[in-house]
């Protein structure tokens, strides 16, 4: 029985984490997350 709810809570939040991710990229998220990546580096590196 316990092995039973520990598969379906790591199935459960596999399926969440794919939702999203899917949401995130939908709505082009991943482009803020390289934008401030950037200036991160930027900033340690003292180009910016």
């Amino acid at each position: 029985m316990r092995e039973r709810i520990n598969l379906y809570s790591k199935y459960g939040l596999f399926i969440t984490s794919i939702l999203f991710i899917t949401f995130g990229v939908l709505r082009q998220e991943h482009w803020v997350v390289l934008k401030k990546a950037i200036n991160i580096c930027f900033e340690c590196i003292g180009l910016g």
